[in-house]
């Protein structure tokens, strides 16, 4: 697998990601979808990586820079028939690094609660992410978990 940095508006990716968009449109009302579109992903404080194995789109992530100590992971998602090959663990794995790297002290990121996000939750607790109350500009809300790790 290899990661590496990519331009959200890529043919495959753009696909991946309004997959991820309208998913999570399916899955939670609209104010509380958290997901970036494509024009966010491309602001400067944030980071876009896809993962990919002999050319075939895998997965993809994203770091946002909350500020110069906490980072925030965003646009995490392999495309449905892709799952369980380790795509989203292993940019998972990078994001971490590269948070470390910069030199956060946290990463923070928010997801849901609903049996679908349960795989996701299940991939951050493995990497030591706790549940944690909302952070930066997000509220309270039922329709989302939010979670961080102290790095």
């Amino acid at each position: 697998m290899n990661i590496e940095p990519d331009h959200p508006c890529r043919p495959d990716v753009l696909a991946l990601l309004e997959e991820h968009l309208r998913h999570m449109h399916e899955l939670s009302p609209p104010e509380s979808v958290h997901a970036l579109d494509v024009s966010a992903l491309q602001r400067p404080e944030i980071t876009f990586w896809s993962v990919r194995e002999e050319g075939q789109l895998l997965g993809c992530g994203a770091l946002k820079e909350l500020d110069r100590s906490h980072g925030e992971v965003k646009s995490m998602r392999t495309p449905q028939s892709l799952r369980r090959r380790g795509a989203g663990r292993a940019v998972l794995a990078h994001i971490i690094d590269e948070a470390r790297r910069r030199g956060y002290q946290r990463l923070s990121l928010e997801t849901g609660p609903m049996e679908a996000f349960r795989p996701a939750r299940c991939l951050y607790e493995s990497f030591g992410f706790k549940h944690c109350a909302a952070f930066a500009d997000y509220k309270p809300d039922p329709h989302s978990v939010f979670m961080t790790l102290v790095l």
